[in-house]
């Protein structure tokens, strides 16, 4: 996706939109939507498929601090096999060695 194409948008933006009419968003149909309407659209949407049952109960909000950079050198196997899982296989590197952190911690008295 090109810079050009994205476009940000404040609340304020979003509201003044909203009240001027803008939105395509069909709020009365969402509105009259009953809670297993609700639940049986979200089955039958393919990007809710793998979410539906995850049990969301001890989810926490993370706002993550800005990351460091720095240089590494990690064995071409590694990069390679993250590579392999597409974009954003830095971010899942840096999930790994949090992972590994956080058992570290838990692990010493």
């Amino acid at each position: 996706m090109s810079k050009e194409n994205i476009v940000r948008y404040t609340i304020e933006d979003i509201e003044a939109m909203i009240a001027r009419g803008e939105s395509q968003t069909d709020w009365a149909r969402v509105d009259a939507m009953t809670d297993e309407e609700i639940e049986r659209a979200m089955r039958d949407d393919p990007d809710w498929k793998d979410h539906m049952d995850i049990d969301w109960s001890k989810a926490k909000m993370v706002i993550p601090d800005r990351k460091k950079a720095i240089s590494i050198r990690l064995d071409p196997d590694i990069i390679d096999f993250f590579q392999a899982t597409g974009k954003g296989y830095q971010t899942r590197i840096n999930a790994v060695l949090r992972h590994f952190v956080e058992e570290q911690k838990r692990s010493k008295p």
